[in-house]
């Protein structure tokens, strides 16, 4: 079910919904697969984006459907999208980005969706965003 809070989020395979160990496939991380099925329930479409292609793309494709989770795309904004080098950029439409490589680094799932539905661990404030710790880095303000 698709409603108006529904976002388009683009989720990296490698190092986000399995651990990291391209070309392998790695154990999925933890509470993967729940949290995506749960996106998914919650009515949000997914969007597989990641550098594999080709075989390796298909293993990936493929373990997530074993997994019980299956993309409304794969490496494009929408299913019937044909890529075209030359007419497009290679950046997806999506409103979210679910990716190992944040700044800051992955969360962790859980944190990924109080983030996404606006709810605090605790329940006491639903709907706000949940505070997250910060790490040093090169910028310090």
């Amino acid at each position: 079910m698709i409603n108006q809070d529904s976002k388009i989020i683009a989720v990296d395979f490698d190092g986000t919904i399995v651990e990291d160990k391209y070309p392998d496939i790695g154990k999925p991380m933890l509470f993967a697969f729940d949290t995506l099925r749960k996106l998914q329930e919650d009515g949000h479409r997914l969007i597989l984006w990641t550098y594999r292609y080709g075989s390796k793309l298909q293993e990936a494709v493929d373990f997530c459907a074993e997994n019980g989770v299956e993309f409304y795309a794969v490496n494009c904004s929408f299913t019937e999208e044909e890529f075209n080098m030359k007419t497009a950029s290679r950046k997806i439409n999506a409103d979210l980005f679910i990716d190992d490589r944040n700044i800051g680094g992955f969360p962790g799932w859980g944190q990924v969706y109080h983030m996404i539905s606006g709810e605090s661990p605790d329940n006491e404030s639903a709907g706000k965003p949940v505070k997250t710790k910060k790490k040093k880095g090169l910028f310090r303000f």
